[in-house]
């Protein structure tokens, strides 16, 4: 009998990598050359508007060590510094506007004698994101792998780098300190005594309730209105809260499309197509306009609510039919065999078919969460000063005027950060999932 050793590991390098994925076969070469000098040259228009333009001397520096490094010609060297003379002709980004408004981005008109709340409130979300990350990963081999080393140095960076004074810098590196030692406690919490990760849900949900008298004031604390919510406040409170409660309506409207129930079935069919047949900022109208005429004087919810509402009816329409997809998903043996063992229907449905039809559709349910997110934006046009709104207000000011491209680009990243981190959230929440399963 011949042995036969299997074939030597094939390890790619990242020079066979770029060979076999960007240059094979030559027209993509051709493809990645063009894009590729397309995607610098935006890069280093974009460098010199956002930062090198606003320091001449460095603007010069670069061009120095750029021309001396492609040729010691004087005339090529006389070229660069041609590129660099655009810094006369484009204006440079103006980014004073962020630092001088920073505390209107973040809480609007909000009573600047009351921000100790919103630190407080930040302080115990931080608190308890650390313990609920420390619990959940109690059983991972490194609570602080190296991409997570990585993660928390960059935020700990943009911290450091953020324009407020030196305290409030101090302040939130201390909150990233506090989320890491939470987690270090939660995790050996979390090996003592394993039942707490089945109260997280619970402890979340005192959190909720928490930051809402904080916020809001009342029982020894002073009210403040939510007209005065304001800014990133007032994003991430409305859409927090379309997205807690979205998500188990749209769950029970897409159970009742399934519904054998003709009434419960036609009902929730009927909500859905209607719902998704009108625009998202109709219904804000309706909400703004028409619901106060239908409600006597002392009964009129204040206009956040009203969003709230709106928000949330949209986009459970959306979740439902997302969600239906899931059911769909499941194969009809699993009910059938959930029945076989005496399973009625509602343990059937909460213990063998919705995990799994959720589970499917994790990328469809965190995109609609995502949208929701952006769909905020839309407040601004029925009155309510959200980061859109309060960043209107601060371009309407004449000492910055003409900064909307600094402005808008930075209400773009902070976006982009709570939307990256959504997304980051359910990929890890599918890898659990998937290797909890295997």
């Amino acid at each position: 009998m011949t042995d036969i050793s299997p074939p030597p590991e094939m390890r790619e390098t990242p020079v066979r990598w770029i060979q076999k994925n960007l240059f094979s076969p030559w027209y993509n070469g051709i493809i990645t050359v063009v894009l590729g000098l397309i995607f610098l040259y935006l890069l280093w228009r974009f460098l010199l508007w956002s930062v090198l333009c606003q320091f001449p001397a460095s603007a010069s520096t670069v061009d120095a060590i750029i021309g001396s490094f492609l040729s010691l010609n004087p005339e090529a060297l006389n070229n660069w510094s041609n590129f660099i003379g655009s810094c006369q002709v484009v204006e440079p980004a103006q980014w004073d506007v962020i630092p001088r408004n920073l505390h209107l981005f973040m809480a609007g008109r909000y009573p600047s004698e009351q921000y100790w709340r919103l630190w407080t409130l930040l302080s115990i979300i931080s608190l308890f994101s650390g313990l609920s990350w420390g619990i959940i990963a109690r059983n991972a081999a490194k609570l602080f792998s190296r991409s997570i080393l990585i993660g928390l140095g960059v935020v700990a960076a943009l911290f450091a780098l953020t324009p407020t004074p030196i305290p409030y810098r101090l302040l939130l590196l201390g909150l990233l300190g506090l989320v890491i030692f939470s987690a270090w406690v939660g995790r050996l919490a979390g090996k003592k005594i394993p039942e707490l990760g089945k109260w997280i849900a619970f402890g979340w949900f005192l959190v909720f309730l928490i930051g809402w008298w904080l916020i809001g004031g009342g029982f020894i604390l002073e009210g403040v209105s939510t007209n005065e919510w304001q800014g990133l406040l007032l994003t991430i409170f409305t859409a927090t809260i379309s997205i807690v409660i979205c998500f188990p309506v749209g769950v029970l409207m897409a159970l009742g499309r399934r519904s054998t129930l003709p009434v419960v079935r036609w009902l929730s069919i009927a909500y859905i197509e209607f719902i998704r047949g009108i625009p998202l900022i109709t219904i804000l109208f309706m909400g703004q306009v028409l619901l106060p005429l239908f409600l006597p004087e002392g009964m009129r919810p204040d206009r956040a609510i009203r969003a709230i509402v709106g928000l949330t009816l949209f986009s459970s329409a959306y979740l439902a039919e997302n969600v239906r997809g899931g059911l769909q998903a499941v194969p009809r043996g699993q009910s059938e065999a959930a029945m076989a063992l005496g399973l009625n229907t509602p343990l059937t449905l909460s213990l063998i078919v919705l995990p799994q039809a959720l589970k499917a559709v994790i990328p469809a349910i965190v995109g609609q969460f995502i949208s929701l997110m952006q769909d905020t934006t839309l407040l601004a046009i029925v009155g309510l000063v959200e980061l859109l709104g309060i960043s209107n207000s601060i371009l309407a000011n004449p000492n910055f005027l003409g900064r909307s491209s600094e402005v808008y680009l930075f209400i773009g990243f902070l976006f982009w950060i709570f939307c990256y981190a959504m997304s980051l959230a359910s990929r890890w929440v599918e890898r659990k999932l998937s290797r909890d399963r295997g």
